[in-house]
């Protein structure tokens, strides 16, 4: 069993930056591949980005491309989740999520495919 508990969230004016924080219980952490989701109310869970176990391989939804940054610290057993130019549609709780990858530079993007979640972070965005 892997615990993820979700940190860094809070209330940002748009244009500003957040860095949220994903820490694991797995011992072996570096066999996982992680990724975040974020989930605004009435609305259903969206993918925003992965990364492979071993931290290499990335993969991001379009609306984040070029201003949020995943990363994947083996050693601190921590993802992390850079937002820079947060904007008005970003507002959401933001989860992590992980699963046992096989293969290493595999980067998975579906909800369905994540064993373990964390219970979210929010982010709320000022205009």
């Amino acid at each position: 069993q892997v615990q993820l508990v979700e940190s860094g969230g809070g209330l940002v004016q748009a244009g500003g930056s957040l860095r949220l924080s994903c820490a694991a219980s797995a011992r072996t952490f570096s066999t996982y591949g992680m990724s975040w989701f974020r989930q605004a109310p009435g609305k259903e869970r969206q993918f925003i980005a992965a990364i492979s176990r071993s931290g290499r391989t990335t993969d991001y939804a379009d609306s984040v491309k070029g201003r949020f940054t995943i990363s994947k610290d083996n050693a601190r057993n921590t993802e992390y989740l850079q937002m820079n130019n947060l904007k008005p549609e970003d507002p959401a709780v933001y989860y992590c999520a992980a699963k046992y990858a096989a293969l290493v530079e595999r980067v998975t993007v579906d909800a369905q495919s994540y064993d373990f979640w964390g219970r979210g972070t929010q982010v709320t965005v000022s205009s």
